[in-house]
C-alpha cells in the first residue's frame, strides 16, 4: 500500500481529498496535517510514500516544505494540490521534483489520473532495480504524453454538434451570469450526466471558467462564459 500524507490548511478541502483518496485502490491515508510544522514532525516519526501538498498555508508555505524535504533528502514524493497556478510556482514545484500539479478546483477524474500514474511508476520502481532506455521511455519518462490533447476539428467521442449548439445557446442566454450543470440540464431537457460532459469539454477548451463552491453535502461547480473565447467552438457550430 502507498502511504499518503495530506497537508492542507482548509479542513473542508482536506476532507474532500481524504474522500477522494478512499476511492483509490492501493493507497492508504497515513494522516492529515494543516501546516508545515506539523508536516515536518509527522515525516520525522512516520514513513510516507506520497504527500498531497497545498501551497498556500499560514506561515511557511508548501513550496518551502518541498524545498526542505529535498534538502533533508526525505524519501517522499509530492503531488501539489493548490489554487496557486502562476508560472513561477509551477516551475519551482517541478524543479523541486513534484510528480504532478493539480489546480483547484479539480474533479475526481483528474485526481484519479494523477494517483493512478503515480501508482504505476511506484510499482515499476519497486519491481525493477535496473532499466534499459526503452523501459524508461515507454514506462516512465513518456507515460504522461497523452494526458492532454490538441484541439482538432472533431468533437470528443460521445459529443454531438447539435447538442453542443443547444447548450451554447442556453449558456449565451445567461448573459455572463453564473450557472450550474443543473441549470443547463433544466433548460435543455438533457440529462445532467450528458450536460456535465459538454461543460467539462468547454472548460478544457477555455470557453468556460469553472469555480467550486462548498456548502452542505457535495461541492457544487459553477460556470461563467468567457465571451472572448467563443470563437474556439465556432468551428463546430
Amino acid at each position: 500500500m502507498i502511504k499518503v500524507l495530506i497537508v492542507e490548511d482548509d479542513p473542508m478541502v482536506a476532507e474532500f481529498n481524504k474522500r477522494y483518496l478512499k476511492e483509490m485502490k492501493g493507497f492508504c491515508l497515513s494522516g492529515i496535517v494543516h501546516n508545515v510544522k506539523d508536516a515536518k514532525e509527522f515525516l520525522e516519526r512516520e514513513q510516507v510514500n506520497l504527500m498531497l501538498l497545498d501551497v498556500y498555508m499560514p506561515g511557511t508555505n508548501g513550496l518551502e516544505l518541498l524545498h526542505y524535504i529535498r534538502e533533508q533528502k526525505v524519501d517522499v514524493d509530492v503531488i501539489l494540490i493548490t489554487a496557486a497556478a502562476d508560472t513561477e510556482k509551477i516551475q519551482t514545484a517541478l524543479r523541486l521534483g513534484a510528480v504532478d500539479f493539480l489546480i483547484k478546483p479539480f474533479e475526481f477524474d483528474r485526481f484519479n489520473q494523477a494517483l493512478q500514474q503515480y501508482k504505476e511508476k511506484y510499482a515499476i520502481f519497486e519491481k525493477n532495480k535496473v532499466y534499459k532506455q526503452e523501459d524508461l521511455d515507454d514506462r516512465i519518462l513518456h507515460s504522461n504524453q497523452k494526458t492532454s490533447e490538441a484541439v482538432t476539428d472533431d468533437l470528443p467521442k460521445g459529443l454531438t454538434f447539435s447538442t453542443l449548439q443547444n447548450i451554447i445557446n442556453v449558456i449565451k442566454s445567461k448573459e455572463g451570469s453564473l450557472f450550474s450543470t443543473d441549470d443547463i440540464a433544466e433548460s435543455t431537457y438533457i440529462s445532467r450526466v450528458s450536460v456535465r460532459k459538454y461543460l467539462k469539454y468547454l472548460t478544457q477548451l477555455g470557453v468556460l471558467e469553472e469555480s467550486l463552491t462548498y456548502g452542505i453535502g457535495r461541492p457544487v461547480y459553477f460556470y461563467t462564459l468567457k465571451k472572448d473565447k467563443l470563437h474556439l467552438v465556432t468551428i463546430y457550430l
